[in-house]
């Protein structure tokens, strides 16, 4: 038995090999890309580390506290940009805005534990 592939059959399966990857690959830039929504929040950055085995990223935590003496929201985030995670850990334990971009779907939590990946942070105090 002699099994050969024509030039044709070669291009399919490369195709059905490639095509799915491409895809995929465009899907996570374009998540990364373009942000649903933006915003800022101000409180208390109260834990920040960087986390992850293999894609490490800085992922914390900020108390959104609206009235003194009641229960604080904790709003969770993500920062990929070491000069960014330097301004924060710099902000530890003053009361902060952090501006923030949402990217909804993003296909695995090697670029961040949550959807909200923060840009910059500015001193409230």
């Amino acid at each position: 038995m002699n099994f050969t592939l024509s030039r044709a059959q070669k291009l399919i399966i490369a195709a059905v090999l490639i095509v799915p990857v491409l895809l995929f690959a465009l899907y996570t830039w374009s998540t990364l890309t373009w942000s649903y929504s933006s915003g800022e929040r101000a409180g208390y950055v109260q834990k920040f580390s960087k986390k992850g085995w293999i894609c490490k990223t800085w992922e914390g935590e900020l108390a959104i506290v609206s009235i003194p003496g009641t229960m604080s929201e904790k709003f969770y985030f993500t920062v990929r940009d070491d000069a960014v995670a330097a301004r924060v850990n710099q902000t530890m334990g003053k009361r902060v805005a952090v501006v923030y971009h949402q990217h909804v779907g993003i296909p695995t939590s090697c670029f961040g534990e949550t959807e909200y990946f923060v840009v910059d942070v500015k001193s409230v105090e």
